[in-house]
């Protein structure tokens, strides 16, 4: 079923984001997280995807996405990155994804990897959305970025890039993690001028410990506001503290963005099924609210 089919406009979307297990450790290692997961009932659960291509990662991936749609009956999208992926692997990747129903997409550029060659089919993720698009009836997915990804040269213009993807046929948008949401809705203001048209969901993720928020903020340059440096602070040497510090500045985040009429939320759980549950525990009656 495509998520289309699922989320309909008005509601508030509520999703998940989970990791395949280390290449070394056998995938039904994922059932713990997914045991902990399934019982707050997201609206789909989508299984990021290992770089190196089809051949490093790409199959667990599609395993898993399949675990959660027929073991728990919850509608799963797979991550599909292009650094690494030739029209070929694509092609495979579907073939895969036909065999096993799965109709949900969400295409990549993904991050470079010196230790994996990057092939040269799609520049960009527009150009693997639009290649999709043309082998089937697929829901894709693109990501997009509030305060505007690392290489853009402004906001603006990732903006611009960002409606080439939906004019290339994305048909739903995920946006990274940030911890401000007044950059968010500046973002969203920006993309309705550039007649945005189509779903964005807010990327959430709790902090959960000191080590994790810097490297994410290195990788992805969120901005840090006050309130949250100072939570930092305060906690950042307490791991128990911090962890419920996060879980608390995470719904925050969430209560706001719905009060303002997000498209939905897309919470990257962290394989941390704890996490999740207190978020969801928090927020299910605000999100459901227009079910």
């Amino acid at each position: 079923m495509k998520i289309s089919e699922i989320v309909k406009p008005g509601q508030t979307a509520f999703t998940f984001e989970i990791f395949p297990p280390k290449k070394d450790s056998p995938i039904e290692t994922i059932y713990k997280t997914l045991d902990g997961l399934h019982q707050l009932k997201p609206d789909f659960i989508s299984v990021t995807y290992g770089a190196g291509g089809s051949a490093n990662g790409g199959n667990k991936t599609v395993e898993i996405a399949q675990i959660i749609r027929e073991k728990y009956g919850i509608e799963s999208a797979v991550h599909l990155t292009c650094l690494y992926n030739d029209k070929n692997d694509v092609d495979e990747v579907l073939r895969d994804l036909d065999a096993r129903g799965i109709k949900n997409i969400l295409a990549l550029r993904g991050d470079a990897n010196p230790q994996y060659e990057i092939k040269h089919d799609f520049a960009h993720a527009s150009d693997m959305i639009s290649y999709i698009k043309s082998k089937g009836d697929y829901h894709v997915m693109a990501a997009c970025y509030p305060e505007g990804h690392l290489e853009a040269e402004s906001l603006d213009a990732d903006v611009w890039n960002l409606r080439k993807k939906v004019d290339a046929g994305a048909d739903h948008l995920l946006s990274q993690l940030f911890f401000d949401n007044e950059a968010f809705y500046r973002f969203r203001d920006k993309a309705d001028a550039a007649d945005i048209r189509v779903p964005i969901e807010a990327g959430i993720m709790p902090v959960v410990s000191k080590s994790s928020i810097e490297r994410m903020v290195t990788m992805c340059g969120a901005s840090l506001p006050p309130k949250f440096t100072k939570m930092m602070a305060k906690y950042e040497n307490y791991p128990d503290a911090i962890r419920d510090a996060g879980i608390a500045y995470a719904i925050d985040q969430i209560v706001d963005l719905a009060s303002h009429g997000v498209d939905g939320i897309h919470l990257y759980t962290m394989n941390n099924p704890y996490v999740a549950t207190k978020i969801s525990e928090a927020v299910n009656g605000i999100l459901r609210f227009d079910r």
